[in-house]
């Protein structure tokens, strides 16, 4: 029935970097979906405060980590295995930037960008597999997703070389994985947002980028939610490999 399209109701989701800017926009949708949500972040007191928050709306658990070491990612995925028999979504969200002229960008601005945005995406998937494996079916696959960016896409005029190339590996590795993963049941697609208020992006001028959007605006909460419950949701079972941009058609302009 079409009141169950959109339907989330039961299910049980990580969402990575889930306390601030993009990350928390989905926690909050997934939240009042009837979503279970446990979130991680590097830093434990914003993610316990924002899943207290949260708890005001439905179910959410703080589980803080920080993703550039390997064994806190296994560590993550072993906390969440003793509490859940199964996970239906992975949001994977994290993500840094490092914005330098190519002739001084440093190596520490290469190495953090490319670990957190790209390798932990993957070993966190990697890690994950069991679970996500176990509440998969063919009727309903579970749904791994990963918050990309634009700059994956166009280079927009950034200073910031790492976190573009970043993007544009978890760009094409989303489509390797959609790949390797839909035998098993599995959904893998990107989200590459434009302009969203976020720590990330405090420094621009967001007015100024709204007026200079197609749509005459930068994204707001619903935006990004929406797209994440359409996709999780019933509605979005046929999408695997895609990277949808969701930026006011600022690609287009």
């Amino acid at each position: 029935m079409i009141e169950d399209l959109f339907s989330l109701k039961g299910k049980v989701a990580l969402v990575t970097g889930g306390a601030k800017g993009i990350g928390a926009m989905i926690t909050r949708g997934l939240v009042e979906s009837g979503v279970k949500v446990y979130i991680s972040s590097r830093s434990a007191e914003a993610c316990s405060d924002f899943a207290t928050e949260m708890s005001e709306f439905g179910t959410c658990i703080a589980l803080p980590a920080n993703l550039l070491a390997v064994e806190n990612i296994e560590a993550l995925a072993t906390a969440i295995g003793e509490r859940e028999s199964k996970i239906d979504i992975l949001i994977n969200n994290s993500g840094a930037t490092w914005g330098a002229p190519i002739d001084s960008f440093p190596e520490k601005g290469w190495d953090k960008v490319m670990d957190l945005n790209v390798k932990s995406v993957f070993f966190l998937t990697k890690s994950l597999l069991p679970l996500l494996k176990a509440g998969a079916t063919k009727a309903d696959p579970s749904r791994v997703i990963t918050i990309t960016s634009i700059a994956g896409i166009t280079h927009g005029g950034l200073s910031a070389v790492s976190y573009n190339a970043s993007k544009a590996a978890a760009n094409h590795m989303t489509k390797v994985l959609a790949h390797e993963l839909a035998k098993e049941k599995i959904l893998v697609n990107a989200i590459a947002p434009g302009f969203f208020p976020s720590n990330m992006t405090k420094h621009f001028d967001a007015e100024a980028l709204g007026k200079a959007n197609p749509v005459g605006r930068i994204g707001q909460p619903s935006d990004i939610a929406g797209l994440v419950i359409y996709l999780c949701s019933k509605a979005g079972s046929f999408m695997t490999g895609n990277v949808i941009p969701l930026d006011g058609g600022l690609l287009v302009s």
